[in-house]
């Protein structure tokens, strides 16, 4: 096959420069009698081409409404899940970590032992945020351990 780099080159350009090329804005004319570019948005009062309704943007999704939160159920953790960060900074210590986001916390309190990340969330609107879930890990490696030994072991420090 041979192939003409001579009119390959001259078309090249041609070709480079048509891929820059945006498309035209529609044209108003201004007080002083010139023509200037205007901005073609769907809330513009120009007409639109075609009789096509223009696409709109829809509306944000409303604010999220409150959620329960589910409540951990497990046998030993009474004296954790349901209690307040007060609470909770009366029985562990004080927290390594106090993160507030909207209307939930986590406490993360840690020892030799182990690693306990309480998560504490509003029961109804408004209501303090009391301990519904926590996890346990070690602190050497991250890997889980029992929740109930930890919180014992975190206790009695």
């Amino acid at each position: 096959m041979n192939l003409n780099y001579r009119s390959f080159g001259a078309v090249l350009p041609a070709l480079l420069l048509g891929a820059c090329v945006s498309t035209p804005k529609e044209i108003a004319p201004s007080s002083t009698g010139t023509q200037t570019p205007t901005s073609t948005s769907p809330s513009s009062s120009t007409p639109n081409r075609g009789g096509r309704t223009p696409a709109t943007i829809p509306p944000p999704p409303p604010p999220p409404s409150f959620a329960n939160p589910t409540v951990m159920n497990l046998p030993g953790l009474d004296g954790v899940i349901g209690e307040t960060a007060e609470q909770l900074t009366r029985s562990f210590g004080q927290p390594r970590l106090d993160v507030v986001e909207a209307d939930s916390r986590k406490l993360q309190f840690s020892g030799s032992a182990c690693v306990l990340d309480i998560y504490l969330y509003p029961k109804r609107p408004g209501a303090t945020p009391t301990a519904t879930h926590l996890e346990a890990r070690r602190a050497s490696d991250g890997f889980e351990v029992d929740r109930v030994a930890c919180a014992k072991a975190l206790r009695g420090r």
